[in-house]
């Protein structure tokens, strides 16, 4: 059955106009600030303007290639950045100069390796970063640290991990050393390591166990390493100091559930990011006394620090379900932060208004074992048409009170929509986040989202038979996995996007950086432990498919390959299950461009509606 839901494309459009921001940094000397802007074109753009606010935003990268990720070169002067093309994720670097002279190719774009990082030195052409690639151009399991001479010149390794990893090496202020991290004992953990520009010592720095993770980044004066550690409880925040060879920890507080921490330029302070609830608290630490200070109270969303501008007022994220995220100047007095004014903000956007927008509301339930969960609920406006589980990725990442196209068109069109924090996400304790690892992938996590679903159906707020589940790569699991073994009266449609369905075949065709996280999540990897892949693996229960299936994927994945889609159609071939299938051929992990966007959001709606009528 068929229900119109063409009144809501003009909502629809708007939410897809509106800008969506990542990535902000400010430039060293801090008269300027750049960005990635994703929603104005079909690719993603990078943007910069003057830190003072008083001039409109301007583009510097703006063609048919996505711009990934960038880093600001020491002079101020230009940006490296990262660009793909088509999700493909194999990113090439140039420089782009603010006084609009040509962009520089400073490597080959689309390599067959994967590139991470790209910083300048202060000479301008030693350029750092690392790669899966051997000195003579070929691919390889591991990750390698580089120094590049001069654009597309002669490269000569720094360092070579053993292991396959995801990490971005860092150069100091001053250009003596290089910051980076490895995890060859064990494929949960992270150690620092510390070279040189000349590759003239390579040595182990920080090691807070071969299974624990140590993250660090340089002071402004370049004499420490900030580390954020994990033990067996939670996080602490420490020192390494370069004169002592030692850390000399600053935080070390079970009942802190700390996220992250930077030293930014300027700051006398270290913001230390927490979370409580899903909900980002941001507070500065004095290094000298140990004083913790709250960056707040605020109340009108979040506002989340990012650093020091040139004139000293500081940079920061603004934002709720209500308000989409901006870049605002902010003034810290002494009754608390107040907003200057924001600098993103573009001539044509049109945001939608605070009550055009739907409220995320704090939704709890117990799963079966009296573990308390928490997700965002949004409410349908008008009469409602079924209720949708929007699943996060990751895991390791949570759904918190921000705006998102999504829910916001999914509730407009008349659907309850729950984002559920199932346990393995971050936003709560460390220990709520690691405990996924004590059953693996496939585990308790999945009870948590079947036990939200329920959870509604109790409330009142969802209808047994009327509940539908959808998400992106981990959220698409969770979507394989609800319709291969919950009833249909608790998840009778199911739209997994760029989802794992065998875990095999996952673990041997996703790029290789990212191969040890399946170790840690899984306990090792398919030989080692290839009973739980097998039995956690979607594609061999399919035949208990019972509800609808929407099969979605974008057809350059090298996160979540292709092979995943190709292999479960052959088995549901084989079993007669019907199903729909919606690929993009120019998406990577996830759909990203504002057309494929309509496509997708429009289809789901119409898939879900008609799975409930």
């Amino acid at each position: 059955m068929s229900i119109d839901l063409s009144q809501h494309d003009a909502f629809l459009d708007r939410l897809l106009k509106v800008p969506q921001l990542y990535g902000a940094k400010i430039s060293p000397d801090g008269n300027f600030v750049a960005w990635i802007w994703a929603g104005l074109a079909e690719t993603t753009q990078l943007w910069v303007t003057a830190s003072t606010g008083l001039e409109q935003p301007r583009l510097l990268v703006g063609d048919d290639w996505d711009c990934d990720s960038f880093r600001w070169a020491p002079d101020s002067r230009s940006i490296v950045y990262a660009r793909s093309k088509d999700g493909d994720e194999r990113v090439g670097l140039h420089q782009v100069f603010l006084d609009g002279r040509a962009p520089v190719a400073l490597t080959e774009d689309r390599p067959d390796y994967y590139i991470h990082g790209g910083a300048l030195a202060k000479d301008g052409r030693s350029l750092l970063f690392s790669a899966n690639v051997d000195e003579n151009g070929a691919e390889i399991e591991p990750t390698w640290v580089y120094v590049q001479d001069g654009p597309k010149g002669g490269r000569r390794v720094l360092a070579r991990p053993q292991r396959a990893h995801y990490g971005w090496p860092l150069l100091s202020p001053d250009d003596r050393h290089v910051l980076y991290d490895r995890n060859d004992p064990d494929p949960a953990g992270s150690q620092l390591w510390l070279t040189d520009l000349a590759g003239s010592f390579d040595r182990e720095i920080v090691n807070v166990g071969p299974d624990k993770k140590a993250d660090g980044s340089w002071t402004p004066d370049g004499k420490s390493v900030l580390v954020v550690a994990e033990t067996a409880t939670h996080r602490k925040i420490g020192l390494w100091r370069l004169a002592r060879g030692a850390v000399q920890w600053l935080i070390d507080d079970p009942t802190r559930n700390i996220a992250n921490a930077d030293w930014p330029r300027r700051a006398a302070e270290i913001v230390v990011d927490e979370t409580q609830d899903a909900r980002p608290r941001s507070y500065l630490l004095n290094p000298a006394t140990g004083t913790l200070r709250l960056f707040g109270p605020f109340t009108d969303g979040t506002l989340a620090p990012v650093g020091v501008l040139a004139e000293g007022a500081w940079l920061a994220w603004h934002y709720s379900a209500r308000v989409p995220a901006r870049l605002v100047r902010v003034a810290l007095e002494a009754s608390g932060p107040r907003i200057l004014g924001a600098i993103s903000t573009h001539p044509s956007a049109h945001i939608p208004a605070p009550d055009e927008l739907v409220a995320a509301e704090d939704f709890r339930w117990t799963s079966e074992d009296s573990l308390p969960i928490q997700g965002w609920l949004y409410r349908a406006r008008g009469d409602v048409i079924g209720t949708i589980l929007d699943i996060h990725g990751g895991p390791t990442a949570h759904d918190e009170d921000a705006f998102g196209i999504d829910p916001q068109y999914f509730a407009h069109c008349g659907f309850n929509v729950l984002q559920v924090n199932y346990r393995g996400s971050t936003g709560f304790s460390f220990e709520f986040q690691e405990s996924i690892k004590q059953q693996g992938w496939g585990g308790a996590e999945q009870i948590d989202i079947r036990t939200g679903a329920e959870a509604l159906i109790r409330a009142g707020i969802a209808q047994a038979g009327k509940v539908g589940i959808t998400g992106t790569s981990y959220g698409g699991y969770s979507s394989w996995w609800a319709i291969t073994h919950f009833s249909p009266q608790i998840i009778a449609a199911a739209a997994p996007i760029c989802g794992m369905t065998d875990l095999v075949v996952d673990y041997e065709t996703t790029r290789p950086d990212i191969r040890p996280y399946s170790e840690e999540m899984m306990g090792g990897s398919p030989s080692a432990v290839p009973e739980r892949y097998r039995e956690r693996s979607p594609i061999h229960f399919i035949e208990n498919i019972r509800g609808r299936l929407l099969i979605v994927q974008g057809a350059n994945d090298p996160n979540v390959t292709p092979q995943n889609v190709a292999d479960v159609r052959k088995r549901l071939d084989a079993a007669g299950k019907p199903y729909e299938v919606l690929v993009f051929d120019d998406e990577g992990h996830g759909i990203g461009r504002p057309a494929n966007r309509r496509v997708l959001l429009k289809r789901l709606a119409q898939f879900f509606a008609g799975a409930f009528a």
